[in-house]
């Protein structure tokens, strides 16, 4: 273990079931009886980061590339700014065993279904741009606005504040005795998480460190009952594009992350006990190999977009070619969103979606006469491409 990072404390809490006795077996009330120990998180807002200097090269290196990608990528932004906060929203959602494929994530994102998981991680694609949109001004406000947006169409969840009950993690739905970890009391809460905004508004640490260790933290005190992991993994992104070291896209951390999910949980469970050098080495191999799937999948939508333009025939003044540009980005469309987003007229749109459909550069799928959608076959498969190269592990 390196440098002086607090471990967390414990303290004793009484606990108060919330299911009446009559209701659960006699083994289960004795098994979640009595007192049980809750986590005390330490401040961190002024504590001096020590890291041994191999992790710190390693962040300072993952750094550089980060910043090297998206200036890459900053003179032709889109379709690739999308995609890619689209695949790394998929990404984090995965690690919560959240999966679903490119083509119901896109349907989901026009409100033509998609399934139950599609939708979450749509609606974690919305948590990741509040993130970014927050990003200069950090703090509990917008923390909550990320998870807001993450569940706020989610009748049982609670947003807009802080938990105000225990929660755990692991041993079972009816009390914390038997859990893996118990965050701290909601009591504890809010001035933890003060302690916490505090810490992400220092300009003293290294960007990729700070944020690594505000996402440890974040997950250490748990502050809402659900939606931890994806706001925790958000905030990562908020703090990379809040302290300037991204300005164009978003990097697909989680999709590093993934290689080896528990080893990122045990790098959590390492924080825990005061190893901050962890989880900081681990979010920079994360993003190395992040960014490695992340220049496959930019380049095999620029190799798509490229040849689009050998087999669509139309002026270049024509509609077609700025309905190109929006399926490079969104490859499953009705008529309603290309007239919405691109200010088309009915009749226009639907010659435009002829042309394109006649290039083979997309398809329907529906077979119907009306409520018609397309897709683009090729961009599809680039992102359910990365998706399959983002669990592999690294020899």
């Amino acid at each position: 273990m390196f440098g002086s990072w607090p471990p967390i404390g414990w303290e004793e809490r009484t606990w108060v079931p919330s299911v009446p006795p009559d209701l659960v077996s006699r083994r289960v009330r004795e098994r979640h009886t009595g007192p049980y120990r809750a986590a005390v998180v330490p401040p961190i807002a002024n504590l001096k980061v020590e890291l041994p200097a191999s992790v710190l090269a390693q962040a300072d290196a993952a750094s550089i590339e980060i910043a090297r990608f998206d200036a890459e990528l900053g003179a032709e932004v889109a379709p690739f700014s999308a995609l890619l906060l689209r695949s790394e929203s998929a990404s984090s959602s995965r690690i919560e065993n959240l999966t679903s494929g490119a083509r119901a994530i896109a349907l989901a994102e026009i409100e033509q279904g998609g399934g139950s998981n599609a939708i979450q991680i749509v609606r974690n694609v919305h948590a990741m741009q509040a993130a970014i949109a927050l990003a200069d001004r950090l703090d509990g406000h917008a923390i909550l606005a990320m998870h807001e947006a993450l569940l706020a169409h989610d009748i049982r969840q609670e947003t807009g504040h802080w938990r105000l009950q225990q929660v755990w993690i692991g041993g079972g739905d009816h009390g914390p005795h038997l859990a893996d970890f118990v965050p701290p009391h909601h009591q504890r809460v809010p001035a933890a998480m003060d302690d916490l905004i505090a810490f992400i508004r220092r300009d003293d640490i290294p960007v990729l460190a700070q944020a690594a260790l505000a996402h440890a933290q974040f997950e250490t005190i748990h502050p809402f009952a659900d939606g931890n992991g994806r706001t925790g993994r958000a905030i990562i992104h908020s703090i990379l594009r809040g302290r300037g070291l991204t300005r164009n896209v978003t990097v697909p951390v989680s999709a590093g992350l993934l290689t080896d999910t528990p080893l990122y949980f045990a790098a959590l469970t390492r924080y825990r006990t005061g190893d901050a050098a962890e989880i900081v080495r681990l979010a920079a191999e994360a993003s190395l190999r992040a960014l490695t799937n992340a220049r496959q999948l930019v380049g095999d939508l620029e190799e798509i977009r490229e040849r689009w333009t050998t087999v669509i025939s139309a002026r270049r003044d024509a509609l077609a070619w700025r309905l190109a540009d929006l399926v490079a980005r969104q490859p499953v469309i009705d008529a309603a969103t290309v007239q919405c987003e691109l200010g088309a007229t009915s009749a226009n749109t639907y010659r435009a979606l002829g042309q394109l459909t006649e290039a083979r550069v997309i398809v329907e799928f529906t077979g119907k006469a009306r409520e018609r959608l397309w897709q683009s076959p090729e961009v599809l498969s680039a992102l359910d491409d990365f998706a399959a190269r983002v669990g592999r592990r690294i020899p």
